[in-house]
C-alpha cells in the first residue's frame, strides 16, 4: 500500500507509558501521519521510552501513576490539548496505513452531530490473530471531539464517554500486539485482576459512586458487556462464571479455531484471569468484613492492595465518610 501523503488531521494522540521501549516506536510511527500532535504521559520509565518518544516528535509529560483512568483524564485536562479531535492509543497498539488514510479522508467532513469514532481492535497473542471466541471484533470508542469526551473513573475496564452526538464506525487495521512473553502477560493480568476486584467491592459496598452503565455514546457492544458483567456475572458463585465463560468462548464462539496459541489465550484470559478476579474478590471481601465504616473498608483495601483509593477519590473530589 502506498504511504499516506495527506497532511495530519487536527487530532492529538494521547498515549500513557511506562517502560514501553519495545512498543512505543511502532505505535508512534503508525500514527505520525494522522496526528497533528502526540502527547505521551510517562509514569517513571526506567528504559528508553521517553527518548524514543521524543525522537518521534512526541511531547513528553511526566506524572506519578494511580491508575489508567486517573492518568488519562489528567492528560485530557492538563496537557493543553487544542486540536479538534483526540485519539486514545495504548503503547502496544498500532494503526494500519489503510485505516490512517481513511481517517484522514473522513475526519474533516464529519457532520457536527458525529462526535466520536469507533474502531475494531484485533488482538494478537504469541504472534497469532485471535479471531474467534468473541474476541473480534472488539468495537472500541477511541476518537472523539475535543471537549466532549471523558474517561470513566474506574480502576479497570474504563471506557471513553462523550456528552452528546453519534458514533461513526470506521473499519480497518487497528491492532493490539504486545511483544512480551507469557510472564509479562500473566503479571499484567494479575495486576488487572486486583483492580477489577477493587471495582467490584467498591460497587457492592457503595464505597464511592462508580459508573455501572457505560452511558451516553459508548459503543453498544461495550454497554452490553458491562450490563452482563454487573447484571449477573458478578453475582455468580465463586468459580462458576469463569468456567461457563471459557466454555462459551471456546465452543459456541469457536475459540478452538484459533489453534494452540488460541487455546493458551482463551484458557488464560477467559478462565484463569476471570477465576483470579473471583478469587481476589473473595480474599479482599474477607479482609474488609470486620470493617464497620466505609472509610475503614477503603483504608483496608488501600493497605492490602497497595492501590491508593484515597488519592483516587481526592482527584475526583469524591466524598469519603
Amino acid at each position: 500500500m502506498a504511504a499516506v501523503t495527506a497532511p495530519p488531521a487536527s487530532l492529538t494522540a494521547v498515549i500513557l507509558t511506562r517502560d514501553e521501549e519495545r512498543h512505543i516506536g511502532r505505535a508512534l510511527r503508525s500514527i505520525r501521519p494522522l496526528a497533528q500532535r502526540i502527547v505521551v504521559v510517562d509514569s517513571g520509565s526506567q528504559d528508553r521510552t521517553r527518548e524514543i518518544a521524543r525522537d518521534h516528535g512526541a511531547e513528553i509529560f511526566e506524572r506519578a501513576w494511580i491508575n489508567y483512568a486517573d492518568q488519562f483524564q489528567w492528560a485530557i485536562d492538563n496537557c493543553g490539548l487544542d486540536t479538534d479531535w483526540i485519539l486514545r492509543l495504548d503503547a502496544d497498539e498500532w494503526l494500519g496505513e489503510g485505516l490512517v488514510a481513511d481517517l484522514l479522508a473522513i475526519l474533516p467532513d464529519l457532520p457536527d452531530e458525529t462526535t466520536a469514532i469507533s474502531l475494531d481492535r484485533r488482538q494478537y497473542f504469541l504472534g497469532r490473530w485471535i479471531r474467534h471466541g468473541g474476541r473480534y471484533p472488539l468495537r472500541l470508542l477511541r476518537i472523539w471531539r475535543n471537549g466532549l469526551g471523558r474517561i470513566e473513573q474506574r480502576w479497570m475496564d474504563e471506557h471513553i464517554l462523550v456528552e452528546k452526538g453519534t458514533i461513526r464506525h470506521v473499519e480497518g487495521e487497528f491492532v493490539d500486539e504486545n511483544d512480551h512473553g507469557l510472564g509479562y502477560f500473566t503479571a499484567k493480568h494479575n495486576a488487572y485482576a486486583t483492580r477489577e476486584a477493587i471495582d467490584a467491592l467498591i460497587s457492592k459496598y457503595e464505597l464511592f459512586p462508580v459508573p455501572e452503565d457505560c452511558g451516553l455514546a459508548s459503543t453498544a457492544q461495550a454497554q452490553k458487556m458491562r450490563k452482563r458483567k454487573v447484571g449477573w456475572y458478578n453475582r455468580l458463585p465463586l468459580g462458576i462464571g469463569p468456567m461457563a465463560y471459557f466454555l462459551y468462548r471456546y465452543i459456541p464462539k469457536l475459540g478452538f479455531l484459533d489453534g494452540r496459541e488460541g487455546f493458551i489465550y482463551h484458557v488464560l484470559q477467559g478462565f484463569w484471569y476471570r477465576f483470579l478476579v473471583d478469587a481476589k474478590r473473595f480474599e479482599l471481601e474477607r479482609e474488609i468484613a470486620p470493617c464497620r465504616s466505609r472509610r475503614e473498608k477503603i483504608d483496608r483495601l488501600t493497605a492490602i492492595t497497595g492501590h491508593d483509593l484515597i488519592a483516587f477519590a481526592d482527584n475526583e473530589n469524591r466524598e469519603i465518610s
